[in-house]
């Protein structure tokens, strides 16, 4: 039998107790330590799933928790810090996305992950997803032809900027939901993107108190032909059903591909105030765990690992989806094409 696996995870926020609640359902993981400069936050996750260690610091931990991988679940913005100090310490990764949001950090994080000999995964969760994983499948099955074009808008309500997120104004749209845009249309044709075209909007969110870029629309032209169009926004009004909007369209030589992601018309669910509808395929709690495509893809971590085989994504591709998405950001700045530099 092989050795059970132990971890800590850096931040406590949403999406570091949605992990502490993932990891905690996998037989072969024991969460060891936790971190977040709340102190009180942290113990109160750590009390719910029987966490040993709590810390402020993440250097303190990295020097006397046990661990074997770190999950990093910080703000967008600080996640280098903590993944080079990781990897100085020899630990296994798991990095909320994006992987990083300045090119300096990104190709110090990977410098330090190649030069420790450790593995790091970049949590982009849409590769766990069913109707994604699907259209990947068919594709390469050879029977639609390679992939021509492509569509994708995911975008969010305004209370992910204005309540949700405490640090929406030091981050952007294009890190929080553009990383998963741009990185499954890469996974989808197979190629990177080239060049890109991009156009923004701000205004509503800043009025709002949240000064933030409201919305990218982008066209993008990949290595190997495929052209795309990318549209990202968080300023779909809070009445909206469900709090993700997303929609892709996928067209192939011999077929097409037409996916729904905002709630797969599941579910609706009806009160005197409003109709919802809940997305059931991301991560609904059955029986009391958390199910679905984006628990999934933390135990694509944990399995990778644990069985030692490949993860889903590579660090040069997380890598390659961060340098993309800030010619994105320059192209949106100066209005011109702009050229991808991956080095």
């Amino acid at each position: 039998m092989k050795k059970n696996l132990k971890g800590a995870i850096i931040g406590t926020g949403i999406f570091g107790s949605f992990q502490a609640k993932a990891f905690s359902q996998i037989p072969y993981v024991e969460l060891c330590g936790i971190c977040d400069l709340n102190v009180e936050k942290a113990k109160k996750v750590a009390a719910e799933f029987h966490i040993q260690e709590v810390y402020s610091d993440f250097h303190e931990m990295l020097k006397t928790c046990d661990c074997d991988f770190v999950s990093i679940a910080t703000p967008d913005h600080v996640h280098a810090e903590a993944a080079i100090a990781a990897a100085n310490a020899g630990k296994h990764i798991l990095v909320e996305k994006p992987f990083a949001t300045t090119r300096e950090d990104a190709l110090a994080m990977k410098e330090a992950i190649e030069k420790n000999g450790i593995r790091a995964m970049c949590d982009l969760h849409n590769r766990s997803s069913q109707p994604f994983a699907i259209a990947k499948q068919t594709i390469e099955e050879g029977n639609v032809g390679k992939v021509y074009s492509m569509y994708i808008r995911l975008n969010d309500n305004k209370s992910v900027a204005t309540d949700m997120l405490s640090w929406s104004r030091e981050s952007s749209i294009l890190w929080f939901l553009g990383s998963h845009s741009l990185d499954i249309l890469c996974y989808l044709c197979g190629s990177r993107p080239k060049t890109v075209y991009a156009l923004s909007r701000k205004g509503i969110l800043e009025k709002m108190g949240v000064d933030t870029v409201d919305l990218y629309q982008t066209a993008i032209e990949f290595e190997n032909g495929c052209i795309a169009q990318m549209e990202n926004g968080w300023i779909i009004p809070n009445g909206n059903t469900a709090l993700i909007d997303l929609k892709c369209n996928i067209m192939c030589e011999k077929g097409m591909f037409q996916i729904n992601g905002s709630n797969s018309d599941m579910l609706q669910v009806t009160t005197e105030e409003r109709m919802m509808t809940p997305n059931c395929i991301a991560r609904p709690v059955v029986n009391g765990r958390v199910e679905g495509f984006a628990p999934n893809n933390i135990r694509a971590f944990t399995d990778g690992l644990y069985y030692d085989v490949p993860f889903n994504i590579t660090v040069d591709e997380a890598v390659d989806s961060c340098l993309a998405l800030l010619a994105i950001m320059e192209s949106a700045r100066t209005k011109q094409v702009v050229e991808c530099v991956y080095e």
